[in-house]
């Protein structure tokens, strides 16, 4: 079975998405900083980066059913 190659976590999507997020909101010169408004981009990074981790989890939790099934037909067919 083909097993995703894991990243380092600085490394991943996910957590690129986030840190950039992060340093839009603290850009003093940005002008929804200075107003002490909300950065629409920042918050569609952390949107889009929270729907990516929620799909990862469900390809986890989906991997993880076909190991089993796959071990179970194994068994059977011993």
């Amino acid at each position: 079975m083909n097993k995703i190659k894991l990243k380092k976590p600085e490394e991943s999507l996910i957590y690129r998405l986030r840190k950039r997020a992060e340093i839009r909101r603290n850009i003093q010169t940005r002008k929804s900083v200075q107003e002490g408004k909300p950065d629409r981009i920042a918050d569609l990074l952390e949107e889009a980066a929270d729907e990516i981790y929620k799909l990862e989890s469900v390809i986890g939790e989906m991997d993880d059913i076909i190991d089993r099934l796959e071990r179970r037909l194994n068994d059977n067919d011993d």
